[in-house]
């Protein structure tokens, strides 16, 4: 059973007989010696997306919910959602722009490492590996010269994500990014 210090953003817990996913954790630390640390954490129903805000302490527990966690894969975007396929029994799923919300930017053809999260035989959302290799779609050209600080420019990737990156990479280059943060790791 998951406490509340223990949730993270996508996982799925049993709140009234319901199964809910995690959207949203605000952590509140108190300025008093003997306050607790609180939780505010944004929820959101399986199926209906009805929005659901707790505040809870850090060892309060949350039922767990039964779910599976599949490998999956992105297929394609289209006007009803983006579309994922289980790669073991090839059912495909599709999910809509405000279910993957922050994800979206990071989805791309050919992705490793992504993950279904099913409930009742019905996909409720994805969770993204750590760490995705994006080419680099358009970034201006590296400036010669010295410089005694490290500069970076903006990169846009083909699946419209932008983040900043050192100077020195290039259009074309593969880089290594952090799903989590946001940011330029390495080049691939």
């Amino acid at each position: 059973m998951p406490r509340a210090a223990e949730l993270k953003k996508g996982n799925i817990v049993q709140v009234n007989n319901q199964p809910y996913i995690v959207s949203l954790i605000d952590v509140k630390n108190p300025s008093s010696r003997s306050g607790t640390t609180l939780y505010k954490i944004r929820l959101n129903h399986v199926q209906t997306k009805q929005k659901l805000d707790l505040s809870l302490t850090g060892d309060e527990v949350l039922a767990p919910i039964d779910f599976q966690k599949r490998q999956m894969q992105f297929l394609y975007q289209d006007a009803d959602g983006y579309t994922f396929m289980d790669n073991e029994d090839f059912s495909q799923f599709t999910l809509s722009a405000e279910q993957l919300d922050e994800q979206i930017p990071y989805l791309y053809d050919g992705i490793v490492g992504l993950y279904g999260l099913v409930v009742e035989g019905n996909l409720v959302g994805v969770e993204l590996p750590a760490v995705v290799e994006m080419p680099i779609e358009e970034t201006p050209p590296a400036i010669k010269g010295s410089s005694a600080s490290a500069r970076s420019k903006t990169a846009r990737f083909a699946s419209g994500l932008e983040i900043q990156i050192p100077e020195y990479l290039e259009t074309g280059e593969v880089v290594r990014i952090n799903t989590e943060t946001g940011k330029f790791m390495s080049r691939a």
